[in-house]
């Protein structure tokens, strides 16, 4: 049997109007020291982000945010952010900011797959929920 990995991870944010606290999921960071993993994944919905803010600029916030895997994948593009230790890197990554893109506090959890955890954020945290009575 297959011990349990410890892992962290936050979600990815987007506040389009930070002076009105309102945040649309987009994405999931995980950290697994033990196993020198830290990925991102994003999932942006624009029809979710512009109900909150029909002037948002799409193309500038999806920028920012394709930043997030290659500074976790630690590429030379990413600057040298991306060349801090892995650790240092999610730190970075999660820090409390006051700027259109935030994450949510850090969490720990327990698993044996770390691909599968990010795919469960990703559907439990950032996906839209289906409407149980049906399309609307």
């Amino acid at each position: 049997m297959h011990d349990h990995l410890t892992y962290d991870y936050a979600i990815i944010r987007v506040v389009p109007k930070v002076e009105r606290e309102e945040f649309v999921n987009v994405g999931a960071i995980v950290s697994c020291a033990k196993r020198k993993f830290l990925e991102a994944k994003i999932e942006l919905n624009p029809q979710r982000l512009l109900a909150l803010d029909p002037t948002l600029d799409l193309e500038t916030v999806q920028g920012y945010l394709d930043a997030i895997p290659i500074i976790c994948a630690g590429e030379t593009q990413a600057g040298p952010i991306g060349q801090l230790p892995q650790r240092e890197r999610f730190g970075w990554l999660v820090a409390p900011r006051s700027t259109i893109i935030q994450t949510s506090r850090v969490h720990t959890g327990l698993c044996r797959d770390l691909s599968a955890v990010i795919e469960h954020l990703l559907a439990t945290m950032v996906r839209p929920l289906p409407c149980p009575l049906g399309k609307r």
